[in-house]
């Protein structure tokens, strides 16, 4: 089968790579019909995610058709149309009988390396690295889907690939973080990073009942894109962002911040992102958080910060003295996809919401070395890209 394989920072390429088949009863095989390029697909791109192996197939966003299932996966039949969520989860360990998914404990083979990095490991993800289990992603023509009785959801007839796609990552990403936040009605959330997830924090938001949505970023169909669900804008290039939230809340802070950018933020003037440029570049650090710093300074005493963005060590310079003294709560997870599917279904079966305003780009899977490219510098409008093998 054709499958993207990573060959180092900006080497992606289009080859053949031997077929998936079942290899244990619980397994599944889908035939991908659709799968997307995320943003966090950017940091193995760019290099920045450990433990990446030449070769490897990534990607974990994808659905398709049941080719093949195991003998104890009943749940799914050949020809059932399925999304399968970014975090593999046995279903019952501890921590998916509770609904935190992607902490299961049994889905990451190598888990041991996890736990000298992060002292315990999380679940297993698609094509993102061994850190995490390494196992093959679905941006392929063919997918293994391990505990295939506990992740994919069956897509009802009727619905596009299109609208359903999404369910695999960046829609749940988006409605959990505004889901940290607490919404009761009236709040003003302040959220960082106007890419895909955050279209889908901004939306899911206005969803719950947040009273205004300020949306910080600085490529302008981003901004365009935020400001026509309903947000207000600032471009980080134009505005001091700590000013601007300061001013629009009379002085006392966003109610909650969301960081849906992570380890690496476009270049920004503040001397901190500078400093971070310097260290990850040296070997002196391993991420940029200049973006969480700014999202502590500008939430309210007692407000919410929740971070979806992704990060992977040592964070440097963070302002934990303004959290604690002000009585911050942080909530943060790589997201328990399995958690939120359904819901979510549903609000797409009801109308709404439709995830298709996300996407601006398709194309072949052949393709995707250049979307990659396209994507990564953003050139062409390019906000979401869909890959159909």
């Amino acid at each position: 089968m054709k499958a993207l394989t990573w060959h180092g920072k900006g080497d992606m390429r289009c080859e053949q790579v031997p077929d998936p088949k079942i290899e244990h009863p619980r397994d599944a095989v889908i035939k991908v019909t659709s799968c997307a390029i995320c943003g966090s697909d950017l940091h193995i791109y760019n290099g920045v995610i450990p433990d990446m192996h030449k070769g490897d197939i990534i990607g974990h966003e994808t659905m398709g058709e049941v080719v093949d299932v195991g003998h104890e996966c009943t749940n799914l039949k050949v020809g059932d149309r399925v999304v399968v969520p970014f975090t593999i989860s046995c279903g019952e360990c501890f921590f998916c009988q509770n609904g935190w998914y992607s902490g299961c404990e049994r889905s990451n083979p190598d888990a041991a390396k996890a736990e000298k990095m992060w002292g315990h490991s999380p679940a297993g993800l698609f094509g993102y690295s061994h850190l995490l289990g390494g196992y093959s992603g679905g941006q392929a023509e063919y997918l293994r889907v391990p505990y295939a009785d506990v992740g994919p959801i069956k897509v009802p007839n009727g619905m596009s690939d299109d609208q359903a796609l999404f369910l695999s990552d960046i829609f749940p990403t988006g409605y959990m973080a505004a889901d940290f936040c607490n919404i009761k009605g009236g709040e003003t959330i302040a959220i960082w990073g106007c890419g895909p997830v955050g279209q889908f924090a901004i939306r899911s938001a206005i969803l719950m009942g947040a009273g205004r949505v300020i949306a910080i970023d600085t490529v302008p169909e981003r901004l365009e894109m935020a400001r026509a669900a309903g947000a207000e804008t600032l471009d980080f290039r134009e505005v001091d962002v700590y000013d601007a939230i300061q001013q629009r809340t009379h002085g006392r802070g966003a109610d909650a911040c969301i960081d849906c950018v992570g380890t690496e933020p476009l270049t920004s003037s503040g001397a901190d992102a500078v400093v971070d440029r310097i260290k990850v570049a040296t070997y002196l650090g391993t991420d940029r958080p200049h973006v969480l710093r700014e999202a502590i300074q500008c939430c309210r005493n007692f407000g919410t910060v929740s971070v979806v963005g992704v990060y992977g060590g040592y964070l440097d310079k963070i302002p934990f003295g303004s959290a604690i003294n002000r009585g911050l709560t942080f909530r943060m997870a790589q997201t328990p996809v399995q958690a939120y599917m359904p819901k979510l279904l549903k609000l797409i079966e009801d109308g709404k919401i439709d995830p298709t305003f996300v996407i601006t780009h398709k194309a072949k899977l052949e393709d995707g070395p250049e979307l990659y490219s396209v994507f990564n510098e953003k050139q062409d409008n390019c906000i979401k890209v869909i890959l159909q093998p």
